[in-house]
């Protein structure tokens, strides 16, 4: 369900309880469409998400930080100067639909109370924050809407703000019983559609539960139920609405978030909800923050997983031309022994023949043999042919062989990259496999001539196994050498066999059999062979890792190694409880 006007009235009615009278200490651009309030209320500290995406548009409070950029953008800039130690002094819902506005009482240059509103329109890909000044005229916006864009509705800096067109529905919080019952009539259809066409903000899931909720069948036609009383009904259930509750997010099959709702659906009676009594925030904070992690992740990953792939392929390419060029080598000792078998022949094998019939005394029967010669050449000038294309034939084969395995190492660092990169989770981990992709000429460098924030080095997964010891799995080949390097000699260490995966390391000496088995799930799960019936994972202990010279970051030797064959097997690690992502 998207955040249509009932879920936005419901936060609204809570951000308004919540943040009334609250001080804006700070504003965060964490993202070109994202705008995080930090708001001091009611003696506790607040953050208010503001988001204009186009797929996850949505107002609520969070309990999840982000960082902004070393240099903000100029919105956040722009926000900063007109909102910073502003008071909250109401938060509304505009006549039932998607839009959202908080009013600020703030101060100017000369030190005077002015208003500043905040508007949030939750309209999918033309979602839009912005700032208005007291006359009704627009600040600014995240985003900037010209003629190019839109001819009807205009949203630039010092034009005045007008709302989104209005498409003639009913407002739920003042429609009387007789305008609901003449827009259904004049409507028609079936219920449900019918309830969504005339009352503002209302998804086809909240009309679908509408009908459910005044007790008629969605899928019945307006023209056959008595109008008037379902009107009643409906005015009675729009005024029933704000005392319901709580805020309630389904889940699908595999028991992860699929749907936000305000309240548990009756129209969907064998879905199993997870309620959220502190108010909806803390159910869209639970349902968006996984959701929009995963999405934002893997927008700023595409370019890098298409980069890697191209890569791939031209090794892949690269590989099949050298295995042709050794193919053809193969011929070097036929060339070898032709040359000679002329050579041991020339006094009597006259010129321009086209073959030259000789013993092969190369076989164990020394049989005759023909041999191809070239009829413009001498006997003697077609054995040093054959022993020039034999001489090529063999360079051609050692440049071949040696190109090959160039190839063969850089087709493993990067499967071992895109591995990684299926594996990354957090900024810091994405920035850390691009470093090494631009180190290793796989990927331009970013010239910017903004100031980069240094982040901290991104850290390993930690699980707590059921015997309650503490497991990290490395994320990427950076996290797998410090991973490893760092643990102690009698820790437990384990990786797939000969494939790109993760390093695990069991924090622990003597470690029982059953956390041994829930580490290797780990190291088969996040290793290259997920998809594959059974992946071998080796183990050993730390003290018998080595890391030779001149190698690529993570790649290790060992031995003293015992091998397990494991099935990856997602549920079971959704089992494994999860201390750190």
């Amino acid at each position: 369900m998207p955040m249509d006007g009932v879920l936005l009235g419901f936060v609204a009615r809570e951000l308004d309880t919540t943040l009334k009278d609250g001080r804006v200490d700070r504003v965060i651009q964490p993202e070109r469409d994202e705008i995080h309030l930090l708001i001091r209320a009611q003696g506790a500290n607040h953050r208010l998400v503001l988001c204009a995406s186009p797929n996850g548009a949505r107002v609520h409070l969070s309990a999840h930080s982000k960082t902004g950029p070393m240099e903000p953008p100029m919105f956040c800039m722009l926000l900063r100067k007109h909102l910073s130690s502003g008071r909250v002094l109401s938060v509304r819902r505009i006549a039932g639909d998607r839009i959202l506005e908080i009013d600020f009482s703030c101060l100017n240059e000369l030190g005077d109370n002015v208003l500043r509103t905040l508007v949030i329109e939750i309209m999918g890909r033309h979602s839009n924050i912005i700032l208005r000044s007291a006359d009704g005229r627009i600040i600014d916006a995240a985003r900037h809407v010209g003629e190019d864009i839109s001819r009807v509705r205009l949203v630039q800096p010092g034009l005045p703000y007008a709302y989104p067109p209005s498409q003639g529905k009913l407002d739920p919080d003042a429609a009387s019983a007789e305008e609901i019952a003449a827009a259904l009539e004049q409507t028609g259809g079936k219920l449900a559609k019918a309830i969504g066409s005339v009352i503002a903000g209302f998804s086809p899931q909240a009309s679908r539960e509408a009908a459910v909720r005044i007790g008629m069948d969605q899928d019945t036609l307006v023209q056959q139920i008595d109008v008037q009383a379902a009107a009643r009904a409906l005015h009675a259930y729009l005024h029933a609405l704000p005392g319901m509750g709580p805020c309630a997010i389904a889940k699908g099959e595999d028991g992860a978030p699929a749907d936000i709702f305000p309240f548990e659906q009756q129209h969907l009676p064998f879905t199993e909800f997870e309620c959220f009594p502190a108010g909806p925030s803390a159910a869209l904070d639970a349902y968006f923050y996984e959701r929009d992690r995963r999405d934002r992740m893997a927008q700023r990953s595409s370019a890098l997983y298409h980069t890697l792939k191209n890569h791939i392929e031209r090794c892949e390419k690269k590989i099949a031309i050298q295995n042709e060029a050794l193919s053809s080598a193969a011929r070097m000792e036929e060339y070898r022994q032709y040359g000679e078998l002329i050579q041991g022949n020339l006094y009597r094998l006259p010129k321009g023949e086209p073959f030259a019939e000789v013993e092969n005394y190369y076989s164990e029967d020394c049989g005759l043999i023909q041999i191809p010669m070239d009829v413009s050449l001498s006997p003697a000038q077609n054995a040093q042919r054959y022993f020039k294309l034999y001489q090529k034939a063999r360079g051609a084969r050692t440049l071949a062989a040696e190109q090959k395995a160039k190839a063969e190492q850089e087709l493993d660092y990067l499967e071992q990259m895109l591995d990684d990169l299926r594996k990354c989770t957090d900024a810091q981990g994405l920035s850390e496999l691009r470093g090494m992709l631009e180190a290793s000429g796989h990927v331009r460098a970013v010239q910017s001539r903004m100031k980069q924030r240094r982040e901290a080095p991104s850290q390993p997964m930690k699980f707590l196994s059921c015997d309650g010891i503490e497991m990290e799995v490395g994320k990427n080949a950076m996290q797998n050498e410090r991973l490893t390097m760092g643990a102690k000699g009698d820790e437990t260490w384990l990786h797939a066999q000969k494939m790109p995966g993760s390093h695990v390391i069991v924090h622990a000496f003597d470690v029982p059999e059953s956390t041994i088995a829930e580490a290797a799930m780990l190291a088969a799960y996040y290793s290259k062979g997920v998809r594959s019936a059974q992946v071998p994972i080796d183990v050993t202990l730390r003290r018998y890792i080595k890391k030779p010279g001149g190698t690529p970051v993570g790649f290790v030797t060992y031995t003293h190694q015992r091998t397990l064959y494991i099935t990856p097997d997602e549920a079971a690690v959704r089992r494994i409880k999860l201390l750190r992502e």
